[in-house]
């Protein structure tokens, strides 16, 4: 690679890294702002949750229509309007405290500056959906196949890098008025869509076909009624729970749609999901491994419930001892990149797997010591990254075209969403049916890393060397 198109990678990758970290971002400091949103509008605990699931909902739901729109008109296009759906979200929650002022003329019991905030953590979500799966689609355009483990690894580390710099910004914000928290976004997006405008590449799909609208429509479906059907499982009672009327018919009709997509998908002469993939033993196992690690990711959310019930801190104090866990997966990731390019997906996968399972498996025999839990903490965190970093998705790089890249980039998004959302609600079951104390998080962590023993398995199928396009 010369001088100039050196340089021009560094640049493109510049703009990548702060794109997908403003996204990452908005994960890491919600969480402190919570409370100064519940007081703002006066919610109770059950619907305050809704200000992070809606994001949840709308960013499996963004991101398989935003990354097949950007294998069609182009990466650049896709990317700038991701940006701009995540700073029109951004205003909107900004300024929905002002809606409340309708309620006090109309003397209403609708919460409506809460149904504007809702609304912009929604097309918050939407936008952002389609931002880590076009960086990467962008990075397998630009970068040639030796080099593109070592830019994941750079994008990898967004996550670990926000959730060390969220809560210090957070905190720091708070302290003026939680809306400055979202308003933030606003400059930062201008200066990324003017930058993003100069630099990235955009080569639409010449071979234009019809758009797969019935494709869409259904996907959607799916995944909508299958996040809003496990997001209402109460965790205290699961089993009556999915009997409900918020549970078993949207999972209901999620199941009833995935045939009717199967068959639509084959007629689509453009399908969101080209069926010819599955025949791709790589990419069915990438997926596959991908909803592994969001079903191990989600148990990261219990770590301070523990560190409170283990060494009686206090709740501020226990968001930081997710610290040492944040900084490995920072620093790992980028080296992880590296060894993908020197040493293939495979090895780094097969050891990653085996460091997360004996993370996890130690983290379970619970024991209150500082020690013995940021070791085993970062065992999870090394394991972690060597999966959701940089490795799947230099897999899936690796084994799909320009055509369809950031589309497959997007299903490894959706499946480990999916992960998730199952071990959110198992967890939670296994530790409210145990009482809600320390046996009931180290029984659940202890299964966790059990069933994660698939990923091993699964981890000796890949081929040992990548298909380069």
């Amino acid at each position: 690679m010369s001088k100039e198109n050196k340089y021009e990678s560094n640049q493109i990758l510049l703009i990548l890294f702060f794109g997908v970290l403003m996204g990452a971002l908005d994960i890491a400091i919600i969480g402190p702002a919570l409370p100064a949103i519940k007081n703002t509008f006066n919610l109770s605990t059950r619907i305050e949750a809704w200000i992070f699931s809606i994001y949840v909902l709308f960013n499996i739901m963004g991101i398989p229509v935003n990354s097949k729109l950007s294998d069609r008109v182009g990466r650049r296009k896709i990317y700038n309007i991701d940006l701009l759906l995540f700073g029109t979200g951004s205003l909107l929650v900004v300024f929905s405290p002002l809606f409340l002022i309708f309620n006090q003329i109309s003397l209403s019991s609708i919460n409506l500056g809460f149904i504007v905030l809702l609304l912009g953590r929604s097309i918050q979500g939407f936008g952002a959906g389609g931002i880590f799966p076009v960086a990467s689609a962008v990075i397998g355009d630009t970068f040639p196949p030796e080099k593109r483990g070592g830019a994941l690894g750079l994008i990898g580390a967004v996550f670990g890098i926000a959730f060390i710099i969220g809560p210090i910004i957070g905190g720091a914000l708070l302290l003026i008025a939680w809306e400055l928290l979202f308003l933030i976004n606003i400059p930062i997006v201008v200066i990324l869509i003017y930058f993003s405008t100069k630099r990235l590449p955009s080569r639409p799909n010449i071979d234009q076909k019809p758009f797969d609208f019935k494709g869409i429509i259904f996907l959607l479906i799916i995944l909508g009624t299958f996040a809003f059907g496990i997001n209402q499982i109460d965790e205290s009672n699961i089993l009556l729970s999915i009997k409900s009327y918020l549970v078993l018919p949207f999972l209901a009709i999620a199941l009833i749609f995935v045939p009717i997509f199967y068959f639509t998908e084959k007629k689509a002469k453009d399908p969101v999901i080209d069926l010819k993939l599955i025949n791709n033993k790589n990419l069915v196992l990438a997926n596959l491994m991908s909803l592994g690690a969001g079903f191990v990711e989600a148990t990261l959310i219990f770590i301070p419930s523990i560190s409170v019930m283990s060494f009686s801190l206090t709740e501020s104090a226990a968001s930081f001892m997710l610290l040492p866990l944040v900084i490995t997966m920072a620093i790992i990731s980028p080296l992880t990149g590296r060894l993908l390019d020197k040493i293939g997906a495979k090895k780094v996968i097969l050891i990653g797997t085996f460091i997360l399972i004996s993370g996890l498996l130690l983290f379970g025999f619970l024991n209150a010591n500082y020690a013995w839990f940021f070791i085993t903490t970062i065992l999870i965190g090394i394991g972690l990254i060597s999966l959701l970093g940089a490795p799947l998705r230099y897999i899936v790089l690796n084994n799909t075209s320009e055509v369809n890249r950031a589309s497959q980039q997007g299903f490894l998004s959706v499946f480990s969403g999916i992960g998730q959302l199952i071990s959110g609600v198992m967890v939670g079951g296994i530790v409210e049916s145990l009482g809600y104390g320390l046996l009931g998080f180290s029984i659940a962590f202890i299964t966790v890393g059990v069933i994660s023993t698939v990923l091993i398995f699964e981890s000796f199928f890949l081929k040992s060397k990548e298909i380069s396009t």
